[in-house]
């Protein structure tokens, strides 16, 4: 509780001071919990999240916009591409890997964000301040061998929504969309919103009955994320064939 008071105070602080001076600021990167702690309060000021690219999980909070400013300016995000440098006899590289040699570098996790992986190469979006210090002594990944540098952004590949897949469930329910993308009983969901792990476009959602709109971006910490892209058809038997997009 203690925490989350000081990280309200610093937002507020944040938003008050792109009020006063005119100009923007920006958080460090917030959990889903901490999106949906500052979707929740009332600041002096417009905001926005952004984590460096469209349906990013980890993001930035932005206070000020175009039209309270009359200009525009670039969140401060790099990528970074963090490669084996011989990659024939690279180990098979983990999003854990990769996250926990950044943060053995002793960084603290909000200033990093989403870590994107593509053909055993890491693409992990930063704060720009620390990018230097992660290129120059990032060495390795586990005991494989990497060299980093930063890109202008992950390869256009990485950044396409996945492939819709038809999932049959009863109704829209939230919690019965869950149960059926991850193979969960309807018990085992439940559970989850219990334990607040459930969050609907960054805002935590504890309504397992909760019908979920077109597009909605539906995480749950450790399990996966999925896009609900609504209703394909309907049964014979008055079961409905949705369509999501589940991020692997």
């Amino acid at each position: 509780m203690e925490n989350d008071k000081i990280l309200k105070d610093h937002l507020s602080d944040l938003a008050r001071r792109a009020r006063d001076g005119s100009y923007y600021t920006y958080s460090n990167f917030l959990s889903l919990a901490e999106q949906d702690m500052l979707l929740k309060m009332k600041t002096d000021i417009r905001f926005s999240l952004f984590g460096g690219y469209e349906n990013a999980e980890r993001k930035l909070a932005v206070f000020g916009s175009e039209d309270d400013f009359g200009y525009t300016e670039d969140a401060p995000i790099v990528c970074i591409k963090i490669e084996p440098r011989m990659q024939k006899y690279a180990e098979k590289l983990s999003h854990r890997d990769f996250l926990g040699s950044v943060v053995g570098l002793g960084l603290e996790r909000d200033v990093t964000g989403d870590i994107i992986i593509h053909e055993n190469v890491g693409y992990m979006f930063c704060l720009d301040s620390i990018s230097l210090f992660i290129t120059e002594n990032l060495t390795k990944v586990r005991k494989t061998q990497v060299k980093c540098q930063v890109v202008a952004a992950p390869p256009v590949e990485t950044l396409a929504l996945p492939d819709e897949q038809a999932f049959f469930v009863a109704s829209e329910r939230l919690d019965g969309v869950i149960s059926a993308v991850f193979g969960l009983s309807r018990s085992e969901s439940a559970k989850l919103f219990g334990q607040k792990l459930v969050f609907c476009d960054s805002k935590l959602c504890e309504n397992a009955d909760r019908l979920i709109p077109e597009n909605s971006i539906i995480s749950i910490r450790g399990y996966g994320r999925f896009i609900y892209c609504g209703i394909a058809k309907t049964t014979k038997k008055g079961r409905l064939c949705i369509n999501a997009r589940v991020y692997k």
